[in-house]
Order: structure tokens, then C-alpha cells, then sequence
């Protein structure tokens, strides 16, 4: 439990402060999300090796 306190605390004292200087700082730019995410052209599909899988819907028939 004080571990449990202290990280809490050590956590709550982190945020408080990077609020705090927020306004000094300034935001964080943001990045709009086509740059975020590449999309590689020139992907592979994927082979499966193995039988592909089917629930057992029925658990007393294997």
C-alpha cells in the first residue's frame, strides 16, 4: 500500500507540473493522423501455414 501511495503520489506531482508549465511551454503540436500512419505500398500478403481455424461450437464432439 505505500508503495502503491507513492508511486500515486510521485504520478499526481509529475502531471501537477507538466500542467502547470503547459502554459509556458505551450502545447504540444499535433500531427494529423495521414502523417502518423505509413502505408507501405509495396506489402506482402501473408501465408497461413495450417489448417485454418474453426471454433468448437459443439465441446463433446472433438
Amino acid at each position: 500500500m505505500i508503495l502503491l501511495a507513492t508511486v500515486t503520489l510521485c504520478c499526481g506531482a509529475v502531471a501537477g507540473t507538466l500542467t502547470l508549465l503547459e502554459p509556458v511551454l505551450g502545447p504540444a503540436p499535433e500531427k494529423p493522423s495521414a502523417e502518423r500512419v505509413a502505408i507501405d505500398a509495396t506489402a506482402q500478403t501473408v501465408r497461413v501455414v495450417g489448417a485454418p481455424f474453426e471454433p468448437n461450437v459443439n465441446p463433446r464432439a472433438r
